[in-house]
């Protein structure tokens, strides 16, 4: 088995799980059909080729909350193409300056293809919706042989400096992961973010499990930091 990690960090981002009417929200974090549909779109898998998208949507999927952001809301005006008659107000959630690292383990192949896809992207990536370019670069590494698990512990801390720098005092921060669960893990929840199809016509979307946890990484700012300096400390010395 391989992991692909991803980093996810831009002004905006907005992952909805579900939407109804004029409201579209966001979850706290990447959705599984997000991210596979960015994948998708890199690897230039159009949105009706369901069997392309089978092998993609089997990938074991986490994501690891480096940044949470701030929840945003914004309201949209449209008016119809043909028509010209106004559409209805359309209310629309965001997280801004959230950063996440995201990870996909599969077979080898499959994602060292995903790997080179999104360094040369067919369609350009974008973070849950069109609106939303990543500030960065999207892929981060593919990691050989490591479990799910492991690559979202190694994986550096990959918060924005200004925002590390508030937590400069903590040498280790704890940060939460949101994975696919084990088969013996019994506290699960269900999301509808298993894409099943793209197709504009008939959008499908399955129930997945997931399992929140905890992972310590270390934190670069306080490792870069100045040691405490004493004044007395040459007083005792020279006593």
């Amino acid at each position: 088995m391989s992991v692909l990690t991803l980093r996810l960090a831009g002004p905006l981002q907005s992952w909805g799980a579900s939407a109804r009417f004029t409201r579209r929200t966001t979850e706290p974090a990447p959705t599984k059909s997000g991210v596979i549909g960015m994948l998708a779109a890199a690897s230039g898998i159009e949105r009706g080729d369901d069997a392309a998208l089978v092998s993609l949507g089997a990938l074991r999927f986490g994501v690891r909350i480096d940044q949470p952001g701030t929840r945003v809301r914004d309201f949209q005006t449209a008016h119809h193409r043909v028509s010209g008659t106004s559409m209805p107000l359309s209310e629309r959630f965001y997280l801004a300056d959230a950063v996440f690292v995201a990870a996909l383990e599969g077979d080898g192949a499959l994602l060292a293809a995903l790997h080179a896809a999104l360094r040369a992207p067919v369609y350009p990536p974008f973070l849950g919706r069109r609106s939303c370019p990543p500030a960065r670069p999207v892929e981060l590494r593919l990691y050989d042989g490591v479990s799910l698990d492991q690559a979202l512990t190694d994986e550096p801390w990959q918060a924005a400096p200004w925002y590390s720098r508030q937590r400069r005092r903590e040498a280790t921060v704890t940060l939460v992961v949101l994975r696919e669960a084990d088969e013996d893990e019994h506290d699960a929840n269900f999301q509808r973010d298993q894409p099943l199809s793209f197709a504009a016509e008939h959008r499908r979307h399955a129930l997945r499990t997931m399992v929140s946890r905890t992972v310590d990484i270390p934190n670069p700012a306080a490792a870069s930091r100045h040691p405490r300096h004493d004044p007395f400390d040459a007083l005792e010395e020279s006593a």
